[in-house]
C-alpha cells in the first residue's frame, strides 16, 4: 500500500520501521528540527532519522501550506497513518488518502484523549489500558473506533515498561487496521462514554503534593518516570531550598495517618529514608540533587545531608 505516515517521536519511529519492513511505499510527514539542550543545537525528529536511514521520502512541516498539500496530494496515498505526530492535521490533508487517515492511540478511547495517555493512566492508578485505532476527524481524538485491544497494567509498571508493552501491541493493531481498510470488511463504531483527557505534561507536573496518600504519590512517580520525573523542595533542614528528584521510590506503608506530612520519618539502613504522606509513607531509594549524579539514598544519608525531622514542602 501507499502510506502517508505522520509521526515525530521515538515511539512513532517503531511504527515507521514496521511499515518499511512490510514493503509499503511510504511518504513521511514529520515536524521540523528543534533546538535542544544547553547548546540549543538543532536535533532532528526520530522519525526523520529513521526515514533517512531507510531512504524513505519525508517532508518536515511547520504548517500545511498550499504547496505542501499539493506535494502530499501528488503522492496519491491509499491510507494515512498517524502515530505520535504532535500536531493537528487539517481536513484538507487527512482526507487526501483513498481510505482516509487513522490514528494509533495508547488508550481505550474515549478515555484519556490527548498527548499523554500512558502517563495519565499510571498517574490515575488505572489497572487496564490498551490501544485504539480510530478515524481522524476535526476534534481531539474523538473519531470513530476501528479496533481496540486491551492490556492489563501491572502495579510495578512505570511509563517505561508500559510503553514497551503498548508499542508492539499498537503495531499489531496498525497492521490489522491496514488489512481491514484494504479489504473493505470492517465496521467503525462511535466512541461511547464520557471522555477523559491527558493533556501535555510540563516540567512542573512532577512536583509532589505530600497532602496526598502514598499510593497517589507512587502512581505519580510511575506515570512521570520517563519525564519529567517527580521531585520536592526541602523546606527545613540542612538542604533548605534545594530541589531533590526522587529517581526510585516504594510504598513503605499505605495506612498510617500523618498530620505532619512531608516530614522525613525514618532512616532505613541500606535502603533509604521515608517521607510521610497524609496517608501512608514512601521509601525513597535513589535520588538526584540538582547538577549532581543519581545516587543511592542510603549513601546520601551517610553524608549527613538529610536527617529525621527534615521537611519537604
Amino acid at each position: 500500500m501507499k502510506i502517508l505516515f505522520f509521526g515525530t517521536s521515538i515511539v512513532s519511529r517503531y511504527y515507521l520501521e514496521a511499515l518499511y519492513k512490510n514493503n509499503h511505499e511510504i511518504l513521511v510527514i514529520t515536524k521540523p528540527d528543534k533546538p535542544a539542550f544547553r547548546g540549543q543545537k538543532f536535533i532532528a525528529p526520530a522519525v526523520k532519522v529513521c526515514a533517512i536511514k531507510n531512504n524513505v521520502n519525508f517532508i518536515q512541516v511547520e504548517e500545511f501550506t498550499d504547496n505542501i498539500i499539493k506535494e502530499i496530494k501528488s503522492f496519491d496515498a491509499d491510507v494515512g497513518v498517524v502515530v505520535s505526530y504532535g500536531k493537528l492535521i487539517s481536513r484538507s490533508v487527512f482526507n487526501l488518502p483513498k481510505y482516509k487517515t487513522f490514528n494509533i492511540h495508547f488508550s481505550l478511547l474515549p478515555k484519556l484523549r490527548g498527548a499523554s495517555p500512558v502517563q495519565y493512566a499510571l498517574c490515575n492508578g488505572e489497572t487496564e489500558t490498551g490501544v485504539s485505532s480510530f478515524c481522524i476527524g476535526d476534534g481531539l481524538d474523538n473519531g470513530d473506533i476501528i479496533i481496540q485491544e486491551k492490556l492489563v497494567i501491572d502495579i510495578n509498571d512505570t511509563a517505561e515498561t508500559l510503553f514497551s508493552k503498548l508499542i508492539p501491541l499498537g503495531i499489531v493493531v496498525m497492521n490489522k487496521t491496514l488489512e481491514f481498510l484494504k479489504s473493505g470488511k470492517y465496521n467503525v463504531i462511535p466512541q461511547i462514554g464520557v471522555p477523559s483527557f491527558a493533556p501535555p505534561l510540563k516540567k512542573e507536573s512532577g512536583l509532589i503534593n505530600w497532602n496526598k496518600s502514598a499510593s497517589v504519590v507512587y502512581n505519580k512517580f510511575r506515570g512521570l518516570y520517563l519525564w519529567p520525573g517527580v521531585y520536592s523542595m526541602v523546606s527545613f533542614g540542612k538542604l533548605t531550598g534545594k530541589r531533590i528528584k526522587f529517581v526510585e521510590i516504594e510504598i513503605f506503608d499505605k495506612d498510617s495517618l500523618n498530620d505532619d506530612f512531608g516530614v522525613v520519618c525514618s532512616l532505613e539502613k541500606n535502603r533509604g529514608f521515608t517521607v510521610a504522606c497524609v496517608v501512608g509513607k514512601i521509601l525513597v531509594v535513589r535520588i538526584k540533587l540538582e547538577n549532581k549524579s543519581v545516587m543511592c539514598s542510603w549513601s546520601f544519608i551517610q553524608g549527613r545531608q538529610l536527617s529525621v525531622g527534615d521537611r519537604f514542602c
